[in-house]
């Protein structure tokens, strides 16, 4: 795996402002906050101990313009050492987020509401799934695609669809008033581009999960966005809903990155709104899956989701980052007819947006994943020790 400026960075990176976590090593071995400066990855954890205390500022992007720090690398030397064989002398990517607790929202996209539905249908069976697949889209078709959520519209399809026997958990968050928002992974678990992704070892229908994921400070700020993969077990999910964190929280099942890049001049929630991702999956067997989603078609506005996430009923001090959900829900065979896609291991998953670079990373199991234990009594004790605290 191969990570370069050109696979990873916006493809206007001179101008953007972007913030991540690096590996340091040496003396002060532990997470530094950085800064990308004129190709130079820049060390301001002594500015701000972590990237939650920099996005709760009132302005970050004023906070970060006097800052006058240390390179620790060029941002092209970081990269080069955060894919494959890594040197461990030489600092490396983390994903770019550490105390914000990692939430998503669900079915907020037609094409992969619809998937859900089928999912359910099917109990996590994939080799039902395209005949389910026919009936679902022979009663629902594309009525939903351009349907507000919660709208007296969408609350007579809700009768129809009853009346017809076509009724679904996933139709009431994706139609309905109140969006599905659920907690991702444990705050510190995800992992950072070059690093592996974990794919639960009793899972035989599974699939990458492209999102753009905006990153939002204690009092509902939206303040940038990065890429993540809400890697996602369909036969768990689709056996039961009730086993959708199993289906979504494992070992390294959560990769972000490889930068936030902060709103500022050239770059807005409107360019959030308009943002294109593409995704490519290489097999070890010479499977390619490429697929494309485009955030215009989002059902729910990025903003109301981040205020269903956090508002008078639910508080977040450190902040959070919100995953806004896929188009993008492969249904292609990859062996057999009629068993769909799966992942396996060594799978190349590369997520790429023009506006916000590259995510890469390498599937295995998540048992064979490198264990999570740095968790934040270890964050903080490593703070102390270098006097950032």
């Amino acid at each position: 795996m191969q990570l370069t400026i050109e696979n990873s960075l916006p493809s206007d990176w001179q101008r953007a402002t972007l913030i991540g976590r690096v590996w340091r090593p040496g003396n002060l071995a532990g997470p530094a906050v950085v800064v990308i400066r004129d190709g130079q990855v820049l060390d301001i954890t002594d500015r701000f101990a972590t990237v939650s205390e920099l996005l709760n500022r009132p302005d970050p992007l004023a906070a970060l313009s006097d800052i006058n720090a240390s390179s620790l690398c060029s941002v092209q030397a970081l990269l080069a050492n955060s894919g494959g064989e890594r040197d461990d002398n030489k600092p490396c990517l983390l994903a770019p987020i550490d105390l914000q607790v990692i939430k998503a929202a669900g079915v907020t996209f037609a094409a992969s509401m619809i998937e859900r539905v089928i999912e359910e249908k099917a109990a996590g069976d994939a080799s039902q799934a395209e005949r389910i697949r026919a009936l679902v889209h022979e009663v629902i078709g594309d009525n939903l695609r351009d349907l507000q959520p919660g709208s007296p519209q969408a609350m007579r399809l809700k009768q129809v669809l009853i009346e017809q026997r076509m009724w679904s958990q996933y139709l009431e968050v994706g139609i309905g008033p109140d969006a599905e928002i659920f907690t991702k992974a444990p705050v510190l678990a995800a992992v950072g581009s070059g690093s592996a992704v974990g794919v639960h070892p009793g899972s035989h229908w599974n699939n990458p999960e492209p999102e753009v994921v905006l990153a939002v400070d204690s009092h509902g700020r939206i303040h940038g966005a990065t890429l993540g993969n809400d890697v996602n077990l369909r036969d768990f999910e689709g056996r039961s809903a009730l086993l959708l964190s199993k289906a979504k929280d494992n070992n390294a099942s959560c990769a972000l990155g490889p930068f936030i890049r902060l709103f500022d001049q050239h770059f807005s929630l409107d360019d959030v709104r308009r943002c294109e991702v593409a995704l490519r999956v290489e097999g070890q067997d010479g499977y390619v899956l490429q697929g494309h989603s485009s955030m215009a078609q989002i059902s729910r506005d990025p903003e109301d989701l981040a205020g269903q996430a956090l508002n008078l009923n639910h508080q977040y001090p450190d902040g959070f980052v919100l995953f806004l959900g896929t188009l993008f829900a492969p249904t292609d065979d990859r062996d057999h007819p009629g068993q769909g896609f799966t992942h396996k291991a060594d799978d190349m998953v590369s997520i790429h947006s023009p506006a916000l670079g590259g995510l890469h990373n390498r599937v295995t199991g998540s048992d064979q994943a490198p264990p999570w234990t740095f968790g934040v009594a270890a964050l903080m004790r490593n703070l102390a020790r270098r006097g950032y605290l």
